[in-house]
């Protein structure tokens, strides 16, 4: 391959990767052209796309952009899109499993590991992260809660104290709110 074959086809790799934080890295093994076809359509279903890859072009890449993966030995097929890496993880694996029709036939695919925000997990792991949003209810919940804890503190008192004079308001005698009324009609008068 020309050095301007592999400078064009790294800035193609460059073009399309950038930005793109998570993947899964797959070992196709024996993949035929039903299977790949299946995978690819159902991949796109979950907005989401694989390429086959050449490793030594996306080392080049990956460290460009940051991401710290060793995971080049033999072919890889990277695996990006969908939301987050939850929501691609759980789609690949899936996927996987569906397309292996039969028990006693090797995997078509191996897993490599998967990368979520540039760092390699494994891809069961990779399935119980949260996703951003997710993320941000977890920490808005961690900064509310006791918020609204001192607030309840702060109101309780107060509303168990208007509750009281309430009770004592509805206790009077009858004879009580008659008295002052009477009082204030001759001061009227004279």
């Amino acid at each position: 391959m020309s050095k301007k074959i592999k400078e064009l086809e790294l800035n193609a790799l460059r073009a399309t990767f950038r930005g793109v934080r998570d993947y899964v890295i797959l070992e196709p093994v024996k993949v035929d052209a039903a299977t790949d076809f299946e995978f690819r359509k159902r991949l796109r279903e979950k907005k989401a796309r694989a390429q086959l890859v050449k490793n030594t072009l996306m080392r080049k890449v990956f460290t460009e952009n940051g991401v710290a993966v060793d995971a080049w030995a033999g072919p890889a097929l990277l695996v990006w899109g969908a939301d987050s890496i939850k929501a691609l993880a759980t789609a690949v694996d899936t996927i996987v499993r569906d397309l292996k029709k039969d028990p006693k036939a090797p995997d078509k695919f191996k897993e490599r590991t998967a990368v979520a925000d540039g760092q390699p997990v494994p891809l069961s792991v990779a399935k119980t992260l949260p996703t951003r949003l997710e993320a941000i209810g977890g920490v808005l919940a961690a900064v509310l809660g006791p918020g609204s804890q001192v607030a309840g503190c702060l109101t309780g008192p107060a509303s168990q104290l208007a509750g009281i004079l309430q009770a004592i308001e509805e206790k009077k005698p009858e004879g009580a709110e008659a008295a002052p009324a009477a009082d204030a009609a001759p001061a009227t008068a004279g």
